[in-house]
Protein backbone atom coordinates (compact mmCIF):
# COMPACT_ATOMS: atom_id res chain seq x y z
CA UNK A 1 0.00 0.00 0.00
CA UNK A 2 1.61 3.24 -0.93
CA UNK A 3 0.47 6.74 0.52
CA UNK A 4 -0.48 10.24 -2.00
CA UNK A 5 2.55 10.95 -3.21
CA UNK A 6 3.42 6.69 -3.78
CA UNK A 7 6.07 6.40 -0.90
CA UNK A 8 5.04 3.25 0.20
CA UNK A 9 5.75 3.07 4.24
CA UNK A 10 8.16 0.52 5.73
CA UNK A 11 8.68 -0.84 9.34
CA UNK A 12 9.34 2.30 11.51
CA UNK A 13 8.56 5.08 9.24
CA UNK A 14 5.35 5.62 9.80
CA UNK A 15 4.88 8.02 12.98
CA UNK A 16 3.82 7.04 16.35
CA UNK A 17 -0.09 7.44 16.96
CA UNK A 18 1.58 10.53 19.67
CA UNK A 19 3.57 12.75 16.84
CA UNK A 20 2.14 15.91 16.90
CA UNK A 21 -0.31 15.57 19.18
CA UNK A 22 -1.43 17.97 22.44
CA UNK A 23 0.10 16.14 25.35
CA UNK A 24 3.27 16.17 22.63
CA UNK A 25 3.10 19.43 22.65
CA UNK A 26 2.82 19.98 26.31
CA UNK A 27 5.31 18.04 27.12
CA UNK A 28 7.84 19.86 24.75
CA UNK A 29 7.19 23.37 26.28
CA UNK A 30 7.93 22.82 30.10
CA UNK A 31 11.43 24.85 30.50
CA UNK A 32 10.53 27.19 27.58
CA UNK A 33 8.41 30.81 27.76
CA UNK A 34 4.61 30.14 27.12
CA UNK A 35 1.73 32.17 27.09
CA UNK A 36 -1.31 31.29 29.28
CA UNK A 37 -4.70 32.86 28.40
CA UNK A 38 -7.39 32.50 31.27
CA UNK A 39 -11.40 32.91 31.45
CA UNK A 40 -11.10 36.32 32.37
CA UNK A 41 -9.19 37.12 29.19
CA UNK A 42 -6.06 38.22 31.27
CA UNK A 43 -2.45 36.77 29.48
CA UNK A 44 0.25 35.33 31.45
CA UNK A 45 3.69 35.14 29.87
CA UNK A 46 6.61 33.22 31.80
CA UNK A 47 8.89 30.07 32.26
CA UNK A 48 6.40 27.24 32.25
CA UNK A 49 8.08 25.19 34.88
CA UNK A 50 5.53 22.42 35.84
CA UNK A 51 2.40 21.36 34.37
CA UNK A 52 0.03 18.55 35.21
CA UNK A 53 -3.11 16.25 33.77
CA UNK A 54 -5.90 19.17 34.95
CA UNK A 55 -3.97 21.65 33.41
CA UNK A 56 -2.40 23.63 36.42
CA UNK A 57 -0.03 25.59 35.77
CA UNK A 58 3.36 26.93 37.40
CA UNK A 59 5.40 29.87 35.75
CA UNK A 60 8.62 31.45 36.75
CA UNK A 61 9.05 35.18 35.85
CA UNK A 62 6.10 36.06 34.91
CA UNK A 63 4.35 38.98 33.56
CA UNK A 64 0.46 39.77 33.72
CA UNK A 65 -0.87 41.10 30.38
CA UNK A 66 -4.55 42.85 30.10
CA UNK A 67 -5.71 44.13 26.82
CA UNK A 68 -2.29 43.71 25.58
CA UNK A 69 -0.54 46.05 28.47
CA UNK A 70 1.79 44.54 30.98
CA UNK A 71 0.18 44.91 34.41
CA UNK A 72 2.11 43.32 36.85
CA UNK A 73 5.26 41.05 37.20
CA UNK A 74 5.08 38.01 39.52
CA UNK A 75 8.62 35.81 40.65
CA UNK A 76 6.41 32.58 40.27
CA UNK A 77 2.79 32.26 39.32
CA UNK A 78 0.24 29.25 40.16
CA UNK A 79 -2.76 29.22 37.65
CA UNK A 80 -5.83 26.88 38.73
CA UNK A 81 -6.39 24.52 35.26
CA UNK A 82 -10.06 24.96 35.01
CA UNK A 83 -9.28 28.71 34.42
CA UNK A 84 -7.11 27.91 31.56
CA UNK A 85 -8.26 28.53 28.35
CA UNK A 86 -5.22 27.90 26.07
CA UNK A 87 -1.39 27.71 26.31
CA UNK A 88 1.13 28.69 23.77
CA UNK A 89 4.54 28.63 22.73
CA UNK A 90 6.46 31.97 22.77
CA UNK A 91 9.83 30.63 21.58
CA UNK A 92 10.61 28.12 19.33
CA UNK A 93 10.62 24.07 20.50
Amino acid sequence: MSDIDGHSPEAGDVAGPSAGSPSEFLKNIVGKKVKVRIGSGIDYHGLLTCLDGYMNVALEDTEEYSGGRLTARYGDCFLRGNNVLYISALEDL
